[in-house]
């Protein structure tokens, strides 16, 4: 009998294995399935889409951008499909999928879904305000006395000029957009949020964080963890700041406004210290130095210029960006260039979106051919922009020799840890402003944008100004709830140089180093998505992300 009994326990054992086995396979088989379905519609109209709105940017015709508002919504509307998204929601929850690169493709495919299963109506208005918007900031052009400037010219206004009141005019005129857009971005807030709501989250904020696979939480107490790391770094670099605008100005400290910091948010670090970095520049080419140094370490970006965008002409987009069209090799680069630093910082950044992007595994599901996170790809940007003002990688380029570069190390590196806390500073306020305006998108945003510049920036209101100075930011209408992964991607572009300069080359601006193109393809360009982004971080540096490197470099 005790046999029978042990007889029959092994027989229901293997029955309960072959029945796991069975739901496994079948679970797994119809995953692999949908995603052949799903790659069949999204692959060419994720392409034609990311060439409508590179054409868009290009030209800043209303003709382009209607092509790109109607490409955009036939992508998205193949995330509001509800049979499909309950066809993922069974196999999610069956818990049957084991294969870890369909698991992964699972958790992608269904947060996308999940932000989709709203009315398509509703889908289709906010592309189509989104656009609207978009068209307004591509073609506003600042205006004063009478006289269109580009970007270009006006941040040069406020980097140099000496005039009080030429500057105050410079960054009142940059502001002008503000009314020109502020009420229909409201308007756009509050429907991101109605869409929030049918697809079961309290508001936008929070869906876009959870469903970019973030915690709210979290990332709240990682800044709350900053602002308390930077405060009073902050606090006393802003005492020197204004002693040197208040000398240089020749007004009293208590007089110093928005425009006497040197652009137009305070995101930037003024130039307070004697480096002119941009003189360095004026006879170099920035995208031949960029070439340069990405072929160097083994990331050679030809392919990336050929189909890029890089100079300055009429309607294109005065911004910077990159962007992959197909996922397979086609990734470019809009610019504006100019010889100065400013750009040659921006080219290294674009550039390094663009490696990670082109440099992925193409073998890998088209899901998975993509970042970890949006900031992982942008830590890798910051890791190589911070170049342009360090006089190490500018010596090794060429641009500077041995002896200047010893001259102005010294304070370079204070140049460089100011541009960081000051840069901490101001992705406070966005990312504070944003949650906010988000869970009450009645309340007084002015009030709100100023409120928040104050107590994170130390900047003073400009005595009886009612504008909506928050709607100049492009960001906030067009980019929503993302900036808070650019201040992310500088704290792992922290801990991957610490890892890199460790373990990988002891050259501290990596050029020529093709061992570092050959660490980042392995451990983090081709990894793509496949783990989630603190798993790819631990894979790649051997600890989770953590601030304590960004504190070493910057902070301490």
């Amino acid at each position: 009998m005790k046999r029978k009994g042990q007889l029959l326990i092994t027989i229901a054992a293997i029955s309960l294995l072959w029945s796991c086995a069975s739901k496994q396979e079948k679970m797994e088989d119809r995953l692999k399935k949908f995603i052949a379905v799903y790659e069949a519609k999204a692959v060419p109209l994720y392409k034609e889409t990311a060439l409508a709105s590179w054409n868009a940017n290009i030209t800043g015709t209303a003709e382009d951008f209607a092509k790109s508002e109607k490409a955009s919504f036939e992508y998205a509307k193949i995330f509001s499909n509800t049979t499909e998204f309950e066809t993922l929601k069974e196999i999610k929850e069956s818990d049957s999928v084991k294969d870890p690169l369909l698991l992964r493709q699972l958790e992608l495919l269904y947060n996308a879904y999940l932000g989709g299963q709203v009315d398509t109506a509703l889908i289709a208005l906010q592309i189509k305000m989104e656009t609207e918007i978009g068209q307004k900031y591509s073609n506003f052009r600042v205006s004063i006395k009478g006289k269109e400037i580009s970007d270009n010219v006006l941040d040069g206004i406020l980097r140099n000029s000496g005039d009080n009141n030429e500057l105050q005019e410079a960054w009142e005129a940059s502001k002008m957009i503000g009314p020109a857009v502020s009420e229909e971005i409201i308007e756009l807030v509050k429907h991101r949020n109605v869409i929030a709501r049918e697809a079961g989250f309290g508001n936008y904020h929070e869906m876009s964080l959870k469903l970019s696979g973030q915690s709210p939480e979290e990332v709240t107490k990682i800044f709350d963890e900053l602002d308390s790391l930077t405060r009073d770094s902050f606090s006393g670099l802003k005492t020197e700041i204004d002693q040197y605008f208040a000398d240089k100005y020749k007004i009293p400290v208590t007089e110093l406004r928005p425009w006497h910091y040197q652009n137009r948010f305070f995101q930037e670090a003024p130039e307070i210290y004697s480096v002119d970095f941009d003189k360095y520049y004026e006879k170099q080419d920035p995208v031949k130095l960029a070439s340069a140094y990405y072929s160097g370490i083994g990331v050679p970006v030809d392919a990336i210029l050929a189909n890029s965008d890089l100079y300055e002409k009429p309607g294109k987009n005065q911004h910077a960006f990159c962007t992959d069209i197909d996922r397979s090799g086609d990734v470019r680069t809009l610019d504006n260039i100019r010889p100065d630093s400013y750009w040659m910082n921006t080219i290294l950044h674009e550039l390094g979106h663009g490696v990670y992007s082109y440099y992925n595994d193409r073998s890998l599901p088209f899901v998975l051919r993509d970042a970890a996170h949006t900031f992982t790809t942008e830590a890798i940007a910051n890791l190589f922009g911070r170049f342009a003002k360090d006089p190490e990688w500018m010596v090794t380029m060429g641009i500077i020799d041995r002896p200047e570069s010893e001259k102005i190390t010294e304070i370079s590196v204070k140049a460089q840890r100011l541009q960081m806390i000051v840069f901490s500073r101001w992705a406070q306020v966005m990312y504070r402003f944003e949650k906010s305006m988000y869970e009450n998108p009645d309340q007084d945003l002015d009030k709100l944008w100023w409120d928040t510049v104050e107590k994170y920036q130390s900047l003073k209101k400009p005595e009886g100004r009612n504008m909506p100075d928050w709607a100049t930011k492009i960001h906030i209408a067009l980019y929503p709830c993302y900036y808070h992964n650019y201040l992310l991607g500088e704290i792992l572009a922290s801990q991957l140089y610490s890892y890199i300069t460790t373990n990988v080359s002891k050259n501290p601006s990596f050029t020529g180093e093709t061992a570092v193109g050959d660490y980042l393809k392995e451990k983090v360009f081709e990894p793509g998505a496949r783990y989630q982004w603190n798993e790819m971080i631990k894979k790649a540096t051997g600890e989770k992300l953590t601030a304590k490197y960004y504190a070493k470099q910057f902070v301490n």
